[in-house]
């Protein structure tokens, strides 16, 4: 059974930083799309950074210039460096990936994450 384990969300005063980190485990044949979305109270979750297998990214337009995703295929792993982080950005953060598995082989199935909460407030 595939599992993406998120961590690193927390409470931070508006212009600080956080690091967040979202692990794979389980018979994971492949990892192709790797990506963050965020989910406000009382909004629909939206799409906040993507990555592909080879390491395109994309941003939405609110975070440009201040989120950068990146991964580490050999250790399964999906980060999301957030700089300036305003109070708008007050969110659980979910981690998504596109996975090829033991069961679903050889097609590519979404796996999510439990989510981690990032509050943002002075």
């Amino acid at each position: 059974q595939v599992q993406l384990v998120e961590s690193g969300g927390g409470l931070v005063q508006p212009g600080g930083s956080l690091r967040l980190s979202c692990a794979a485990s389980g018979t994971i044949f492949s990892l192709n799309h790797m990506g963050w979305y965020r989910q406000a109270p009382g909004k629909e979750r939206e799409l906040v950074a993507g990555t592909t297998s080879g390491g395109s990214a994309n941003y939405a337009d609110s975070v440009k210039g201040r989120f950068t995703i990146s991964r580490d295929n050999a250790k399964k792993t999906v980060y999301l460096q957030m700089n300036n982080l305003k109070p708008d950005d007050t969110a659980v953060y979910y981690c998504n990936a596109g996975v090829v598995d033991n069961k679903s082989w050889p097609k590519s199935m979404d796996y999510w994450g439990k989510g981690t909460l990032v509050t943002v407030s002075s």
